[in-house]
């Protein structure tokens, strides 16, 4: 029997990060690439926009990569936009403890042995070195196992690192995460040294960044963009996708043509029903306030004991992130709680500036073994329909990172000679 060639034409459903990746990878490998998303903008989650309000633009969300992140660096070469991420030339992460007052600094050195647990004035205050042994038991595998299960969650480097660390990695409380998927991320970053942890954000915007560029690549690679078309159904049929079933109407499949569909969780079950996927998902909440920093400003301050996670300072505004934020969503003097840890963190008044409050209710999925163990592969039982989202199975929490790395190997079983069959694309 002769071996069905690799596709002539790929639809990629969803221009997230996911899809923009998985886009990206298949017109590198000179595959026609029709992208389209519901929505009239691109980026996802990960989108900026103008505030009237606010009378500047800014990003939905504040979204950290770190220097180690090897699917983002990829992304960004190809794109061109390799120096679009600001941030400083040694790891550094300060923190403040709102009712104490009291501020540190954690400043892992650059490689790989980790000394700088040995000086009082890099690692966590109240802490000794073999505190840092906890760290040990959460760098091995632990499948299906809660954090809680494998280290005691107390204790000044629980406190004061890892669970601000944690809880934003897994947008979940990291007493009941997913002790793997927290481990996987501490393998990749604190494991390798400060030269793969150093913090780095958008610059200016995550669009500036991570979007527009992306775009640009694509059309000028021939790719087709359709922004505000929705994808209703998919025609399913002999063991493949047949036809995209549009709100303006079907879209028939050649034999060479394959889909990649990087749509949220919530919207990829409605469209494959059998699907088994996350069904559980939290919220995290961002405040920007039109507000200049003082000159000197730390750009990201973590938080211990206060209403917010991390405090970022832009040019023109600050920025605030909580994640797990379940218990913030009905408060309703949110922007002044908030604003009282920017305050104390920057010796700021305590009068509220201009704000915008944004609540992204199902941020991610909730990175517990349960949730985790629901993520889907990339590839299907449709011989032309691979998976791409933070939310399939990448190994990493729902992140930027994990996001971009669903999307190439999304584009490599797409591209796949022999079909979308797992066994023969794993060899």
């Amino acid at each position: 029997m002769r071996e069905p060639a690799r596709p002539s034409r790929v639809h990629v459903i969803g221009a997230g990060l996911a899809g923009l990746s998985a886009a990206i990878a298949l017109v590198e490998a000179g595959v026609h690439v029709v992208l389209t998303d519901a929505a009239k903008h691109a980026g996802g989650r990960c989108r900026s926009y103008h505030d009237p309000q606010l009378g500047m633009v800014i990003d939905n969300g504040n979204h950290l990569v770190l220097s180690g992140n090897p699917a983002v660096s990829r992304y960004l070469y190809a794109i061109g936009a390799a120096d679009r991420l600001a941030g400083p030339d040694r790891a550094a992460f300060d923190f403040m403890d709102i009712p104490s007052g009291a501020r540190w600094t954690i400043r892992p050195n650059d490689g790989p042995l980790p000394w700088w647990i040995l000086s009082p004035g890099r690692r966590v205050p109240g802490t000794g070195p073999a505190d840092y042994l906890a760290l040990a038991a959460l760098l091995r595998r632990h499948p299906g196992k809660r954090i809680d299960e494998v280290m005691a969650c107390r204790g000044p480097l629980w406190d004061r690192l890892l669970r601000p660390l944690l809880v934003s990695v897994l947008n979940t409380p990291p007493e009941e995460g997913s002790a793997d998927l927290a481990g996987a991320v501490l393998r990749e970053s604190l494991a390798k040294g400060g030269l793969a942890s150093r913090p780095r954000i958008a610059s200016p915007t995550l669009d500036a960044a991570f979007v527009e560029p992306a775009l640009a690549h694509l059309r000028a690679a021939g790719a087709e963009i359709q922004l505000g078309r929705r994808l209703r159904t998919l025609g399913l049929e002999e063991g493949r996708v047949s036809v995209l079933g549009f709100a303006d109407g079907p879209v028939p499949l050649g034999e060479a043509d394959a889909v990649v569909l990087a749509v949220p969780p919530w919207a990829a079950v409605e469209l494959l029903p059998d699907l088994v996927a996350p069904d559980e998902f939290r919220p995290i909440v961002n405040a920007h306030f039109a507000a200049e920093p003082p000159p000197g400003a730390s750009p990201l301050v973590g938080i211990v004991g206060g209403t917010a996670d991390w405090v970022f300072a832009f040019p023109d505004r600050f920025s605030v992130t909580v994640s797990a934020a379940d218990h913030l969503l009905e408060v309703e003097d949110l922007p002044a709680q908030l604003w009282a840890d920017v305050a104390a963190v920057h010796n700021l008044p305590v009068a509220v500036p201009p704000n915008r409050i944004v609540k992204e209710r199902r941020a991610t999925f909730a990175a517990t073994p349960d949730q985790n163990a629901r993520r889907p592969p990339a590839w299907t039982s449709w011989r032309n329909l691979a998976l791409a989202g933070d939310w399939t199975d990448t190994g990493l929490p729902a992140t930027i990172e994990g996001a971009l790395r669903s999307g190439e190997v999304a584009a490599a079983v797409a591209l796949s000679p022999k079909g979308l069959n797992p066994e023969i694309v794993a060899a």
